[in-house]
């Protein structure tokens, strides 16, 4: 048999060991409920390996009615906040005996439909929805990831926006800042409309002022640090007076710090920023990023633990999962003293 170049069969395998197909197929699908000594299921396994023989997923898909597969809906695989949700997701499907299909749609409602009807047509199991938009339920289990609608039959996993707000105005509040700028989101952002509702809400609770004049909104569909340049750039054409800044994630932040270095304003020794998400770059920018965690990885793992409780047990899942954030406070923040200055002076 080791000479044989053509695919190695299932009956095969089971004549070279003297064992009944149904037997191989048994210990080599895992089919639970079996008595199968232990010395034959190693015999099985030794003979597949050395045979380099492989089960055919098509039959056990037609015999389980499963493909033992998962879409994955993102906007797009170049933002590191969406990776990092990928692997998550990647990581435990690939432990669980899955494949999964990712399709990256750029926000365009259109490819969103498309794609998804696409995924379901290739049989997968199961969906799930990072940062995208889903307005009605599917033929499968599906989970959103920062999705923030109900929808029936569909598990929302969110970050505990309330709590991040806490966390940041605290942490600010404490450094004796209250001429603060605060960042939203894009319009399109599943997080945008929730973080600064609660970021709204906190800061009325602590007294901290929301100044109308100190409120930007990103508009860019960029994933560059060049995201965040705009707001700098109002800043000072306006010269507005300010010690710190709520960005609305990473990587507007580091182009916030990168501005205001090239303006010759210092942080954190003029203005405090805070960042969100901590994506693997806020740890290694100059000055390191204070931003709240969002544990992107796991939260693509609870994703994908979910969407497979739901292949097996539909009715047993609950309809939100929240994930709770932390604040990771590095070089990026530092108290106002007197001395402060305010940038970029007098208006």
């Amino acid at each position: 048999m080791t000479t044989r170049k053509h695919r190695v069969s299932l009956k095969e395998v089971a004549e070279h060991i003297g064992v009944h197909p149904t037997t191989v197929s048994v210990v080599l699908n895992d089919v639970p409920g079996r008595s199968i000594s232990q010395a034959t299921r190693d015999r099985i396994k030794a003979a597949a390996k050395e045979f380099k023989y492989e089960p055919s997923l098509l039959a056990r898909s037609l015999r389980n009615q499963k493909t033992l597969s998962i879409g994955i809906l993102v906007p797009d695989l170049a933002e590191s906040y969406h990776n990092q949700i990928v692997v998550g997701i990647g990581d435990h499907l690939m432990e669980s005996g899955y494949f999964y299909f990712t399709a990256h749609h750029r926000r365009k409602t259109d490819l969103v439909d498309k794609y998804s009807q696409m995924l379901l047509g290739r049989g997968v199991d199961g969906l799930i929805a990072i940062d995208t938009p889903l307005d009605h339920p599917f033929p499968v289990p599906a989970v959103g990831v920062a999705a923030h609608r109900l929808i029936q039959g569909i598990t929302n996993v969110v970050l505990d926006h309330r709590r991040a707000a806490e966390l940041i105005l605290t942490h600010l509040q404490s450094l004796g800042h209250r001429r603060i700028v605060f960042v939203r989101g894009q319009e399109f952002s599943g997080d945008a409309r929730e973080r600064w509702r609660y970021l709204l809400e906190v800061a009325r609770e602590k007294g901290i002022p929301v100044r109308p004049e100190l409120v930007f909104r990103l508009k860019s569909d960029t994933h560059s640090p060049s995201l965040g340049c705009p707001v700098v750039k109002q800043l000072i054409s306006r010269r507005e007076q300010f010690t710190a800044v709520v960005a609305f994630n990473d990587m507007s932040a580091i182009g916030m710090i990168r501005a205001l270095a090239d303006a010759k304003i210092r942080v954190p020794d003029d203005v405090s920023i805070v960042g969100f998400d901590d994506i693997e770059a806020a740890e290694f920018t100059i000055p390191r990023l204070t931003t709240i965690r969002q544990p992107l990885s796991e939260m693509g793992r609870i994703a994908a633990q979910c969407v497979l409780q739901r292949i097996q047990r539909p009715e047993g899942c609950r309809q939100e999962i929240t994930v709770e954030p932390n604040l990771v406070v590095r070089e990026s923040t530092a108290s106002r003293s007197r001395e402060q200055l305010q940038f970029p002076g007098p208006k």
